[in-house]
């Protein structure tokens, strides 16, 4: 009997060191999970836009050889502000015409450039380009002169195949003061398909074009009547062959414009009214 107790208790003692022998063994311990706050990116720099700060336009210098004169025609061309800013812009184009015994340069002098500058930047006015061409044989009939065809048939399309222009008719317009004036109406006129809008300032229209003027008019179809302008001074002394072509224009129901400012037919008269002009061109663009 003393030798199983003896077992037993050796037995219960062995047991009791494997239970405190599992006690002891060290559990695993468990790391904390790392933060999951997210990290903030690093905020992109904005690309600026690029922004024109030009306020004065440009003028370019051309001289092409036509089929239909047998001397180059020499042409200046008026660029607004910021046109080589954005080259998917495209711009209206107005044909400017001198007067007789002048040259390209009289609407530059007349301050046609700044003006439109002005314009431009007050917000009046969206930009567009000016041609001023040159009439070298301003002494000769308006039948023997290849200049007016010479214009719409060569000058436009060479203007709108160098220069980024609106090449529809509705954003192209033929203007002049004196010859220049009556130029503009004769070939606006007869070439009504390439031109919206014509503008004859102190008018003096050529002989024989009263006459000529109705069979014009007719083949001008009614929805394609381009805008016409006319205006004289109050001391002009070509006044009365300009009421006798807008009597031409009323009479076979043209639709026309006509305007009396204070002065004669002269460099101040023009350089006063350029605004006036500029602003009305424009008004067919917007």
């Amino acid at each position: 009997m003393k030798y199983l107790r003896g077992v037993l208790l050796l037995l219960l003692l062995g047991l009791t060191a494997c239970q405190n022998i599992g006690a002891a063994v060290a559990q695993p311990s468990t790391t904390p999970a790392p933060s999951l706050t997210p990290t903030a990116l690093p905020t992109a720099t904005p690309t600026p836009i690029p922004v024109c700060t030009e306020t004065r336009g440009r003028f370019e210098f051309h001289e092409i050889q036509t089929t239909l004169m047998t001397h180059p025609l020499s042409f200046r061309v008026y660029l607004p502000p910021c046109y080589d800013f954005d080259e998917s812009t495209r711009y209206p184009v107005l044909y400017f015409l001198h007067g007789q015994s002048f040259n390209d340069d009289q609407w530059d002098r007349l301050g046609a450039d700044e003006a439109l500058d002005e314009l431009i930047a007050d917000g009046e006015v969206q930009p567009f380009i000016i041609v001023m061409p040159k009439e070298s044989n301003y002494m000769i009939d308006q039948w023997t002169s290849k200049y007016g065809p010479a214009l719409a048939e060569e000058l436009v399309p060479w203007i709108d195949g160098y220069y980024r222009t609106k090449a529809e008719r509705q954003y192209r317009a033929i203007g002049g003061l004196s010859r220049g004036a009556a130029w503009a109406m004769r070939t606006g006129l007869i070439y009504w398909d390439e031109f919206g809008a014509i503008g004859g300032h102190s008018l003096a229209p050529f002989r024989g074009d009263f006459n000529e003027s109705p069979f014009w008019f007719q083949k001008i179809p009614e929805d394609q009547k381009p805008r016409i302008w006319i205006d004289v001074g109050t001391m002009d002394f070509i006044a009365d062959a300009a009421k006798v072509f807008a009597g031409r224009l009323e009479d076979y129901g043209m639709p026309f414009e006509w305007h009396v400012y204070d002065g004669a037919h002269v460099e101040s008269y023009w350089a006063a009214n350029v605004k006036t002009y500029l602003r009305w061109y424009a008004a067919g663009w917007d």
